[in-house]
């Protein structure tokens, strides 16, 4: 894809194993979208806009010239499978899909169907047994995760035996033969996830040799290594030009937070002081960060939402800074810490990112 083109946006999330497969795929195909890593907690208007649903990962394509004949969804890819499947549907090297064969094709479908309906099921009440809140009692709460962990392993145990028919002396094999295809990425990152939330059992388990032998080679290689580090895995989420930010003192946000707000309009400086408190817009933090900041340790991000600072009659000005002729956002009035939607250590964006453009 040539880097003068617009490239796709994946909203994704590092360690989802729906985004780990999406971009498993897109790196298989030799697409390379512009990933905008998600504060699950946090999510950006630009992702909500786009997926109604706000779950990762969302595929967004840009838009085909007029009078092209390229294909223009009316809608973004906001499902998994659907956005390995578009990758794969315009480049697929290592034939994942099994084009030609009908028989693996519905067996990659059979596989998918257990793995995102019951498996994924059994997985979420297994790990998360406290967030589903299937029974009041710690003791029941337990029972039921168990139970569920059981029903996960016999899922678990039936890809042992496809694998186990596969396997070629001591090499482990695939789930369709002696090849890769779409059900192994696709299943791979979520049986990730399942020996995440008890790596001993799961390793000590000896009816699944031949899944741990699987799954192992998929820890160690470089498939799974490329997509959870930059740019496929960004750690420092995308910073939305929509929203405002400001750097602050870790104990003058400690004492904001004691106040119910805050007063400070940039380092050493007061709101009664200068009148405004200062904010950035996402493209601007890293030269901010470095003029004022760079000699301080622990510097703190809070991201601002300008609506909610309407909302509580907060006035936002973008005024020209005198030293540098730049706009930038002045809030005329104490900050509520309702306005604020994450605060976090402050960390360089990789260099795709924080660009508000």
């Amino acid at each position: 894809m040539s880097d003068a083109a617009p490239r796709p946006i994946l909203y994704s999330f590092r360690r989802c194993p729906f985004a780990i497969r999406a971009r498993l795929a897109l790196a298989s195909a030799g697409i390379t979208p512009e990933i905008r890593e998600v504060a699950l907690a946090c999510k950006p208007p630009e992702l909500l806009q786009a997926s109604a649903k706000g779950t990762v990962p969302v595929l967004v394509l840009p838009a085909a010239p007029p009078q092209s004949v390229l294909d223009s969804p009316a809608r973004p890819i906001d499902e998994s499978l659907a956005i390995m499947r578009w990758a794969l549907g315009r480049h697929d090297p290592q034939d994942w899909l099994r084009c030609g064969d009908p028989g693996a094709q519905a067996a990659i479908q059979q596989l998918l169907v257990a793995c995102d309906g019951p498996f994924k099921h059994h997985l979420d009440r297994f790990k998360y047994a406290s967030r589903y809140g299937e029974a009041d009692r710690e003791a029941d709460r337990a029972s039921g995760a168990e139970a569920h962990r059981q029903a996960a392993l016999g899922l678990l145990r039936q890809w042992n035996g496809r694998l186990a028919a596969t396997r070629c002396g001591a090499e482990p094999g695939w789930l369709l033969g002696s090849a890769p295809s779409l059900a192994d990425w696709a299943l791979l990152p979520f049986v990730r996830q399942f020996r995440l939330a008890d790596p001993a059992a799961f390793d000590a388990a000896a009816d699944l040799a031949d899944l741990q032998a699987w799954l192992r080679r998929f820890l160690q290689g470089p498939e799974l290594a490329a997509v959870l580090a930059d740019p496929w895995g960004p750690r420092c989420p995308w910073r939305s030009p929509r929203w405002l930010y400001h750097l602050a003192l870790p104990e003058e946000w400690a004492a904001a937070r004691a106040e119910c707000e805050y007063r400070r309009s940039s380092r050493g400086l007061s709101l009664e002081q200068v009148g405004f408190i200062h904010a950035s817009y996402a493209h601007q933090l890293a030269a901010t960060h470095r003029r004022f900041y760079a000699d301080v340790p622990g510097v703190l991000l809070l991201t601002i939402d300008p609506q909610r600072l309407a909302a509580a009659g907060v006035v936002v000005r973008s005024e020209v800074a005198p030293e540098s002729q730049e706009h930038f956002p002045h809030l005329y009035g104490p900050l509520p810490l309702a306005a604020v939607l994450a605060v976090e250590r402050w960390r360089p964006a990789a260099p795709a990112e924080g660009v508000g453009a």
